[in-house]
């Protein structure tokens, strides 16, 4: 979901630049940090970048660069002759090393050039620069950035389709281990169960002895989790491979996919078992981090 597209606009009076970030999040939250944009235009770009870019925190830069003509009326000749003063004076009471520097022919046009920059200095009259001769031009600017952001995303999309898809394949593989260690885990269970059995001083009832045994190994049956893990496995390839935007769809099955991984490990009564589903549960939560990254 992160991303990031920059365009330019001529205008007439100058140069408009679009810059477009986007992060993670649930909705579409959009930001248009400028008021160089027309007022009018401002529902139609919010309706643009939300139906190109789907969802995340997106925030719209625009800056405006006049053109020479442009800035030379535009300066404010009191503003920047008080901070020209006020930069002097300040340079001129410091070490030797400072005032030989002001003899330097090429600071002034350092000091100057810094000096514009200063706030109330250049006044561009922003609130007018966008003409509606101009909105064709900054419009095309906008598609350009958008399309470079929605390229920067694809390009990031393949890096984590492949990620995620083989952590998938790694959960699969780790609980096919997990079904190899199940027959030394019912043995297990049996010689733990004889052991206590040779212990008791009197002897049991057989048909209780054998529904106690029964009861005892069908709580720790993980056939059912084995199951519905493979099953989950196996839509979470099917969702990110069809829907054109799979994120909140996979962030579901994600969870499902935890519950079950949680629920044999509660059930595991072996140490081995507990060592994979500990190396499951870090597979997942890779895959839940950058789940959080997929539209």
């Amino acid at each position: 979901m992160t991303g990031y597209g920059k365009a330019e606009a001529t205008l007439k009076s100058g140069k408009l630049t679009l810059e477009i970030r986007t992060l993670n999040a649930k909705g579409a939250d959009i930001s248009i940090k400028s008021s160089l944009l027309p007022k009018d235009k401002d529902l139609e770009v919010r309706k643009r970048l939300a139906d190109k870019l789907v969802r995340g925190t997106i925030d719209l830069f625009i800056t405006y660069e006049p053109n020479a003509s442009e800035a030379a009326h535009s300066i404010n000749a009191d503003v920047f002759h008080e901070y020209w003063k006020s930069a002097v004076q300040a340079l001129d009471k410091e070490t030797v090393f400072t005032k030989t520097f002001l003899k330097d022919p090429g600071v002034g046009s350092i000091l100057a050039s810094s000096v514009l920059r200063l706030p109330d200095v250049v006044d561009a009259k922003k609130a007018d620069v966008v003409s509606p001769e101009d909105w064709p031009a900054v419009s095309a600017a906008l598609d350009s950035a958008l399309q470079q952001l929605t390229d920067y995303r694809a390009t990031e999309g393949k890096a984590l389709y492949q990620d995620v898809t083989g952590r998938v394949q790694n959960i699969l593989d780790l609980y096919d281990q997990v079904e190899a260690l199940e027959g030394e885990r019912i043995t297990l269970v049996r010689e733990k169960f004889d052991k206590a059995l040779a212990e008791l001083s009197t002897k049991p009832n057989p048909e209780r002895l054998e529904q106690e045994m029964i009861f005892y190994l069908e709580k720790y049956d993980i056939n059912e989790e084995k199951v519905r893990l493979r099953q989950h496995c196996k839509y979470f390839m099917e969702v990110i491979d069809s829907d054109p935007f799979p994120g909140k769809k996979l962030g579901f099955i994600i969870q499902e996919m935890g519950r079950e991984i949680n629920t044999t490990g509660s059930k595991a009564n072996h140490a081995g078992i507990q060592q994979l589903v500990v190396r499951m549960k870090d597979e997942l939560e890779k895959i839940r981090e950058q789940s959080m990254n997929i539209l």
